[in-house]
């Protein structure tokens, strides 16, 4: 692995991280499952992130084909991506809920579902549109390069396996992650995230120029 493979991958693991952010997670899932035994918090936590998993996957693979089927460019994908990015930056760095994560309606009726590990856990909590949008434009900065193609792939599943062992332990994780501590990562995230997508705006300009420029 080179230089840039190595910039690359670690790019595409703070992006997706910042982005599912796992940490912020955890007191959403702990009051969307207030109802629910530990074993059956655990099941829904291995199933939702399971399933976050499978469709990030199936969106980073397929990328280019609903590129083509919409007729959407990629610069305009980027750039449409980065403003969402930092849209959740801005209520990151503010200590707010992100509605664009999860909002409270969908929460509160989640509380009256019996299985909430696909929405709204999977989808749109940990594989929301920023998610989606951040890993269909890693691939397509991949180009299906083999190194760069797993570097995204791999920090898909990272992402959501660490977010599935913060789920796993939430009622323990809440109790030695002070709401301050909470708050104060929280923000150091969305900053971090608003210059990826600072980033992504800045290339989907770019390459809009290049295209209708010449």
């Amino acid at each position: 692995m080179n230089e840039a493979d190595l910039k690359f991958a670690v790019v595409a693991l703070s992006a997706m991280f910042f982005v599912i952010d796992p940490i912020a997670n955890v007191p959403v899932y702990l009051t969307i499952t207030s109802s629910f035994g530990e074993d059956q918090r655990k099941r829904v936590a291995a199933r939702g992130a399971f399933a976050a998993w499978v469709l990030l996957c199936v969106f980073a693979a397929a990328g280019g084909l609903i590129f083509q089927a919409f007729g959407i460019s990629l610069g305009a994908f980027k750039i449409a991506g980065g403003l969402m990015l930092l849209l959740m930056s801005i209520d990151m760095m503010r200590a707010q809920p992100s509605r664009t994560r999860t909002s409270t309606e969908e929460q509160d009726e989640s509380r009256e579902r019996e299985d909430i590990a696909i929405f709204p856990l999977a989808t749109p909590m940990l594989a929301g549109p920023g998610a989606i949008a951040t890993v269909m434009v890693l691939m397509s900065r991949a180009a299906w390069h083999p190194v760069a193609t797993i570097s995204v792939f791999t920090a898909v599943t990272v992402t959501c396996a660490v977010s599935w062992l913060l789920m796993r332990s939430a009622a323990h994780a809440e109790r030695w992650l002070p709401k301050t501590l909470l708050r104060a990562l929280e923000r150091i995230m969305g900053l971090l995230l608003a210059a990826v997508a600072v980033e992504f705006v800045a290339g989907g300009v770019h390459d809009m120029i290049r295209l209708y420029g010449g």
